[in-house]
Formats: structure tokens, sequence, C-alpha cells
């Protein structure tokens, strides 16, 4: 009968590393860590390769070099070259699932607050179209592509930066992120034409993108499924309100004729770079596989045995395995997966109209009731008030999906939702048919604090319920939808103006709320048949 791995190395008085670092061994087939269905055995690296740089793979394949050592290795003994996984003791303190609950909320509030800087960002900007188009001398149009750009960033490059932070860290993201994101307040603070704006906007929304897709990442490598409802609850809460609070304030800073625009940019200069410094002290690595890749090759350099390892490293057995493997699978999820399809949709649609709405929001309140940028900006807070409902809906959801999670599973995150389709066109249709200006004005910002309660609970389903279903692959599926959904969010600033323009704001609004209605089956399709679709899938079966 063939040893097992521990017994092995137990009798090897070299490894008596593995027992000092306080690490289990394990057998491929019992280690918890999950890959990328895509690997295939020859894409697993040998003890060679696992210990090679980004820079010589590189290199290797710039100049089409192969390793020709695997053959050799193969011919050796099974028991000689199979590798041994290093895992975490259960209850290590070292394992992200069992940081202490102090230590964890820290790090959720530090995430969000970063989700809370970009969503104001989104909405803060457009406060200062007046006095931007007049020192700029640009139109309205102009300005405006500025928040469409922002929304661009924020789809694009998670496809790349999501994958990459499952692979190498999600505190070097964060870091990187924060202070990228900084220094473009900075650029657009100092900007002397409309072009050096949009492309500050451009790259503020890609560095920006982190604190979207990754924070949901972030609080399921720290949280369990059943502890994630308020975590996750509060993120909503950040990625939303927040676009409603920062309008609050800096529609009076507009309004200042010592201030205006370029102070917007630099008190969110101050407040993020001030967090950026905040960072190294209070975020830590939440990412189990990254913390046992360092524990891994600091066990080959002690011991000088190759064949210790994380699961995780058999997804970089080549930069051409890993650039496959990172780069292509949020695409993958989004294409493939119908429960990342459909939902991408869903909240796509909505958050299109949400940005839309940031943008209208303005023009449609000056030209009905005359209202001024800070009066407008008082406005926006509907937007906050609603998402406090869609908050305390959420307290209601978690006592739901606490009761039913032993016999619906990650469907039990769906309650809710499926109300919130109904009321995403209810608040499109009171948006439509209070746009009259005999209706008093808080007719608008009912429909909007009902629209937003929808958009909270939906918004919080999605990466609720993708957090659990695709667990370790995460971020790759929220970076999926967050493609669909901010391309949405890109392109309806660019022709809500003119749409509302030409079909005026009731029936605008109205066909919005007609396509609303059809999407109502979404959320309730997946409660009904998520088990059987999630079965079917290669990369949620895993996680079941």
């Amino acid at each position: 009968m063939p040893s097992s791995p521990a017994s092995t190395l137990r009798s090897d008085p070299r490894e008596e590393a593995v027992y000092n670092e306080g690490l289990a061994v394990k057998s491929v087939e019992e280690v918890a860590d999950i890959v990328d269905p895509r690997i295939r055995p020859e894409d697993i690296p040998d003890d060679e390769q696992v210990d090679e740089s980004l820079t010589r793979q590189f290199s290797d394949l710039v100049h089409h070099r192969d390793h020709h050592h695997r053959s050799d290795i193969e011919k050796q003994p099974p028991d000689a070259t199979d590798p041994i996984y290093v895992d975490f003791e259960k209850g290590d303190p070292r394992n992200p699932a069992n940081f202490t609950r102090t230590r964890k909320w820290v790090i959720t509030f530090c995430a969000c607050f970063f989700t809370g800087l970009l969503a104001a960002a989104a909405s803060t900007y457009n406060s200062g179209f007046p006095s931007m188009t007049r020192d700029l001398n640009c139109t309205t149009f102009q300005a405006t592509i500025g928040l469409a750009v922002y929304a661009l960033g924020f789809g694009l490059v998670p496809l790349v930066t999501a994958s990459f932070s499952e692979e190498f860290g999600r505190q070097p993201l964060y870091i990187f992120s924060a202070i990228g994101f900084a220094l473009m307040h900075l650029m657009v603070a100092l900007a002397k034409n409309i072009q050096t704006v949009i492309v500050a906007r451009f790259l503020a929304g890609a560095f920006g993108s982190t604190g979207s897709t990754m924070v949901g990442g972030t609080v399921a490598d720290i949280w369990a499924p059943h502890e994630r409802g308020l975590p996750m609850s509060i993120f909503a809460v950040a990625a939303i309100a927040a676009s409603g609070l920062g309008p609050a304030a800096t529609g009076w800073v507009e309004q200042n004729p010592h201030l205006e625009w370029r102070w917007i940019q630099w008190i969110s200069l101050i407040i993020t770079g001030t967090y950026a410094l905040t960072i190294p002290i209070l975020m830590k690595e939440t990412r189990s596989a990254v913390l046992l890749t360092r524990l891994a090759k600091k066990l080959r350099k002690e011991t000088g045995n190759h064949r210790y390892r994380a699961r995780a490293e058999d997804e970089r057995g080549s930069l051409r395995t890993l650039i496959m493997v990172s780069c292509t699978r949020p695409i993958i999820l989004l294409v493939t997966e119908p429960a990342v399809l459909s939902f991408s949709l869903w909240i796509g649609f909505a958050w299109g109209i949400f940005y839309g709405m940031i943008e209208s929001i303005s023009p449609i309140f000056k030209t009905l009731h005359h209202f001024n940028s800070g009066q407008v900006g008082l406005v926006f807070l509907s937007m906050t008030i609603g998402c406090l409902f869609g908050f305390l809906m959420n307290l209601y959801q978690e006592r739901l999906y606490q009761k039913y999670f032993p016999v619906r599973g990650p469907e039990a995150r769906l309650y809710c939702a499926c109300v919130a389709g109904v009321m995403f066109p209810a608040g499109l249709f009171i948006y439509a048919w209070c746009s009259f200006t005999f209706i008093y004005w808080i007719g608008l910002a009912v429909g909007i604090v009902v629209f937003m309660c929808a958009l909270f609970i939906m918004y919080l389903a999605v990466f609720s319920y993708l957090a659990d279903c695709y667990g370790p692959f995460a971020s790759s599926a929220l970076a999926g939808q967050s493609l669909c959904r901010n391309l949405a969010g890109m392109a309806f600033p660019l022709f809500s103006q003119q749409m509302y323009h030409r079909l005026t704001y009731k029936w605008s609004s109205t066909l919005l709320a007609l396509i609303a209605v059809l999407m109502i089956p979404i959320p309730l399709v997946l409660f009904l048949y998520g088990p059987a679709i999630r079965k079917r899938s290669k990369f949620a079966s895993r996680v079941m």
C-alpha cells in the first residue's frame, strides 16, 4: 500500500520544517483549494517551472524556448515527482477565513470605504459641469463623456486585474489602485482642457475598478457564506448610496464662486490620498491561495525539496497558461455561465439607467422646477434614502436566507431579488408620470427612491449570489458582470439627454420601464432552477 505524503515526510528529518511551519501536507485529492477546470494535467508545472520567475518565462515565450527537463523528471518514480500540496491546518490563524472578527470588520470597512469613494466620484464629477464647461470652453456633452469613460474603465480593466488578484493577491492591487485613483483627481484638478479631463476620468475608472469588483472577492475570502449578508449589504450601501451623498455636498461647492469644479477634485484628492496611506496598515492579504504560495516557496527554499507547492501554483505552469487562465476567465464565465450572463444583463440594464439618471437629474429638476445646483445636490439624497430602504429590506432577506439556506442553498439569496424585479419597473413608471410641471417635485423623488431601493437589492443579490456560487472564482465572475454593467453605464449617459429631448421625460422613462418588465422573470428562473443550472456548470459545480 503506498504511503501518504505525510508519512513519507515524517521519515525524512530534513522535512521537519513543514511541521515547524504549522502546515498540513496533502495529496491533490485532499487539498481544499480549487483550480481552474480548464487546467490539463500537462499544464501543471514541474519542480523547476514552479520556481521560475515571470521574467524568465516571458523571455522563453518570446524566444520560443521550451522546457526540456520535464521528460527527465517524468522518468523518475511517481512518489519522487508527485507534488506535495501544503494547506492550512484547521483553525490556523494565518488562514484569512480564521481571522478575528475585529480584523475581518476592519478589512471589510476599509475595502467598502474605497467602494464609496469610487461611487461618489461618479456623481460628484457631474456637479461641476456648469463651471467646468465655462472654464474649459467645452460643451455639456463633452463633459458627459468624462462620466461615460469612467464607467468604461470600470468595465474593461477588471477583466485582467480581478483574475490577477486571485493569482497574486488583493493587497498590492488595493494599494496600487488607490494611489492611481488619487493621482487622477490631481490630473483633473489641474486640467487645462476637456481632453485631459476625459483621459483622467478613464484612468480613474481603470484604477478605481478594484474597489468595485474585488471587494466582493475580499468579502468571500474572509466571511463564510452564512456570515456574508451584512458585509455585502455594507458593500452595496457604499457602492450605491455614496452616489447620492457625494452630490449633496459638492452641489454647494459648485455654488461657491471661490471653489467650483476644481475644488470638487481637490477635496476628493485629499480624502483619497489619506485613505491610500491607511491601506498598508489596515488591509491584510485575504487571498488564502496567495498566502499558501508564499509559504510553499519558503518551504522549498528552506528544505531544498521542490515538490512542495500550493494548489494555486498549478495554474502557473507557464506564462502562456497563466495568461490564458487569468485574462480569459471573466469572459469565459460571462459567456458560458447562464447565471452570470442573465444576472449581468439584468443588473447591466438597471446600472445603465442609474448612470443615465445621475446625468439627467440635474437638467430635469432645473427645467421642471427651476432648482439651482445646491438644491439639485440635495435631490440626490433621494438615492441614498432608497438605498437605506433597500438595506432594511435586506435585513429581512437575511432572515429568509438563514432559514432556507439548508434547503435552497445559494438560491435563498434571491427572495427579495424577485420582489425587486417588480419594483424596478414600478419606480421607473412613477418617475415617468410625475415628470410634469404641475406635479410637485416630491413625486419624482419618490420614483427615484423606489428605483434605488430595487437597484440596491438587485446589486446585492447579484454580488452575494455569484460569490456563493463561484467561491474561489468570485472575483472573475463579478468582473464578467462588471463588464456588462459598466458598458451599459458608459452608453446610457451618451444618449439619455437626446432620448429625453426627442421622446419627452415621461415617454423615455416609460420605454425603459417596459423593457424592465420583460426582465422580471430573470431572478425567478434562477430561484427555481438555479441548482440544476449550477450542476451543469464547470466552475460552479466544483464549489457545490
